[in-house]
């Protein structure tokens, strides 16, 4: 804009006016795009790929022993012992293997079992907790529902316990996964003699079991 007003130009004023470039005799300003950013979001919990399917064996009649030696099996005999249990449920676990037991189809089970009587009962023995309260499992929320009839108890830390995962079904049968950091084991349908061993095993355990603090606060 000009002024009226202002004093007029001096010569030297005058010509640094017009050696000045005008904005359309300036340059064009080069723009790169830093390109794509992706946005990261927590993954959503992976949903059961499919129902499981339970061994083809009969709790109370099989008495050979079934050995596994993969996940599959071991999902498999898990399977048909929890959907066959008829009375009570005992775990006992290093870490409540979410591999075997956070799946749909062992909740289901289990949830039958503890519906079915008042008086069915499943009773969970772990030495760490922590895993299963961080990373969520489906047990966890059926002892949330069904308080008690499903009971979760964390090892005492001066308990001399064995370091074995195992699952006992009424008295009668078991599973048994004597190293924990792998899938191998045995199945047993029928076989009361092993079932009471581990049972009076799993019973001094539980007897001097503690509540964990997080645990409890968890199911509260």
């Amino acid at each position: 804009m000009h002024d009226e007003n202002a004093p007029p130009l001096s010569n030297s004023e005058r010509q640094q006016h017009l050696d000045q470039p005008k904005a359309d005799d300036l340059p064009a300003i080069e723009f790169e795009s830093p390109g794509r950013f992706s946005v990261h979001n927590p993954p959503a919990l992976a949903a059961d790929a499919a129902l499981l399917e339970p061994a083809p064996f009969v709790l109370g009649q099989q008495r050979q022993t079934q050995h596994f030696a993969n996940l599959h099996d071991a999902r498999a005999h898990a399977l048909a012992l929890l959907q066959q249990a008829q009375r009570s449920l005992c775990i006992y676990s290093a870490d409540f293997e979410p591999w075997l037991y956070h799946h749909s189809s062992m909740q289901a089970a289990c949830t039958a079992l503890l519906l079915a009587n008042p008086r069915n009962q499943l009773r969970i023995l772990l030495r760490d907790v922590s895993r299963a309260i961080k990373g969520g499992h489906r047990l966890l929320t059926l002892a949330r529902k069904l308080p008690s009839n499903c009971q979760i108890r964390k090892l005492h830390p001066d308990y001399p316990s064995e370091e074995i995962n195992f699952l006992l079904v009424d008295n009668c049968a078991l599973l048994v996964r004597p190293e924990p950091s792998q899938y191998a084991g045995y199945a047993c349908y029928q076989d009361p003699a092993k079932a009471r061993l581990r049972q009076a095993q799993f019973e001094q355990a539980w007897n001097t079991s503690i509540s964990d603090a997080d645990l409890r606060s968890f199911l509260l």
